[in-house]
């Protein structure tokens, strides 16, 4: 995590603590505090370094002046564990009457005291809310959709919350803000950088410019960097289709020529595929999909995944065939629209009917394997978190999927408690919830988390 954002003298973090175990079992309703500002946003991506014996990316935080490190600083914090947590019957109707009492709660088999309990419609909550977008070129299709969607949880903010937008660039497009004419004005920008402009005369002519698929980078930070203890409900909506998956070590896509090509094919394909690892290999990150799951788990931040691609998971290879199909004659149409030169058109048009030619059973079955992992990974990430992945398809379904975050979120109880084994391991540890009386109630929360390292 940034130093800069989490430099915080012991003492305060001490007296935090304190104040915290005087509160009861409801957050203390306090005016919405001015969130740190996150400077130098991506800076704890170049601590990291591949460790290959280990398979695991390790910090390469250098000590302070004072004998400590920055991660000794950021492990300072309280043993409170805190979870979102969505209840629904079997008809998936949230249950909304629950009491603090309700609520069974074991860490590792042992059960715990509740010590913190809120409401997520409670108007003196303070979310903390980072939206994650990814405006690079396999987005375009989506991209204007998918902004106006985004502007429906902008509007839906509530008095004590704030939000911050970062892009697949891994950067900062606009810092936690409670103005929304800010956070819109930010959005907007993603799309008029897309479109690019013709300018007057031939004067200030300006080309589309594109994110550079940096999504899961630009999560690692944001789980890094963008969150203190202080958050009451920390947030992130992860809008994105996931290819860089491809470029994080370990990757679980694998570039091989798939076998039944004719020779003439074969060899045409082999050549592909060589240009993919080079590049692949030139494009690695310091940090795996596993890395990624942890830190996860050692955040409180819950996460909702919006996946702009055709679903494809649970579906037959021939329904999947058809969606994919259907998918690459809307991107061609999309690319075709957003020019008006016929000569680029009929190029697009010509690419495209070639592609289509050299598409066989082999190498439909070898992009389906690669799309369905990409999917399930995006869909892992918001499962770890307590969150839950969606699929933006169509226009019609944009705003829909961000009013359903916004009631998620205000229909969730957060709770929290202080482990009864306050050892400092660095382990992982299992949760359990349940609401007594009511085993077919479907709970909806993170099921594990790590504690602070010794």
């Amino acid at each position: 995590m940034s130093s800069e954002l989490f430099n915080i003298p012991r003492l305060t973090l001490l007296t935090l603590f304190i104040i915290t175990l005087l509160c009861g079992s409801s957050f203390p309703q306090t005016p919405i505090r001015e969130k740190p500002r996150l400077k130098d946003f991506g800076s704890s991506l170049k601590k990291l370094k591949w460790d290959e014996e280990k398979k695991q990316a390790i910090s390469t935080s250098q000590p302070n002046h004072d004998g400590t490190s920055d991660d000794d600083i950021v492990r300072i914090e309280t043993s409170l564990v805190v979870c979102d947590v969505l209840v629904t019957d079997r008809q998936g109707r949230p249950q909304r009457n629950l009491k603090p009492t309700d609520f069974v709660i074991s860490d590792e088999g042992v059960p715990q005291q509740l010590g913190h309990f809120a409401l997520g419609d409670n108007a003196d909550l303070s979310r903390s809310i980072v939206l994650i977008i990814d405006y690079s070129r396999s987005q375009f299709p989506y991209i204007a959709d998918s902004i106006e969607a985004a502007k429906v949880l902008v509007d839906k903010l509530g008095a004590h919350d704030q939000m911050a937008i970062v892009t697949d660039d891994v950067k900062l497009l606009a810092g936690f803000t409670s103005d929304k004419r800010d956070l819109k004005r930010a959005l907007d920008s993603l799309v008029e950088k897309n479109r690019g402009s013709k300018g007057v005369l031939g004067i200030g002519k300006k080309r589309p410019q594109f994110g550079r698929s940096a999504q899961f980078s630009a999560l690692m930070a944001t789980l890094n960097e963008a969150f203190d203890n202080e958050d009451q409900s920390p947030v992130i909506v992860f809008q994105t289709d996931g290819d860089e998956i491809e470029y994080l070590r370990d990757s679980i896509i694998v570039h091989e020529v798939p076998p039944g090509l004719s020779p003439e094919l074969r060899a045409e394909v082999q050549e592909e595929v060589e240009q993919k690892k080079k590049l692949q290999r030139a494009s690695m990150t310091e940090f795996s999909l596993d890395d990624v799951y942890r830190a996860i788990e050692k955040s409180r931040a819950t996460i909702y995944t919006i996946i702009p691609r055709t679903r494809l998971i649970g579906l037959t290879e021939d329904e999947q065939i058809q969606r994919l199909t259907a998918e690459d004659e809307r991107a061609v149409a999309t690319w075709e629209d957003a020019t008006s030169s016929t000569k680029m058109k009929t190029i697009f048009q010509a690419r495209e009917e070639e592609r289509q030619k050299k598409l066989t059973k082999e190498i439909w079955e070898a992009r389906l394997d690669q799309e369905l992992k990409i999917q399930q990974a995006l869909v892992q990430v918001a499962n770890l978190s307590g969150g839950w992945a969606e699929f933006l398809e169509t226009r019609s379904q944009a705003a829909q999927i961000y009013n359903r975050i916004v009631q998620d979120l205000n229909q969730r109880y957060i709770i929290g408690y202080y482990p009864t084994n306050k050892a400092h391991d660095g382990k992982r540890r299992r949760i359990s919830i349940a609401v007594k009386g009511h085993p077919d109630y479907l709970i909806t929360s993170r099921t594990s988390y790590y504690t602070p390292a010794p």
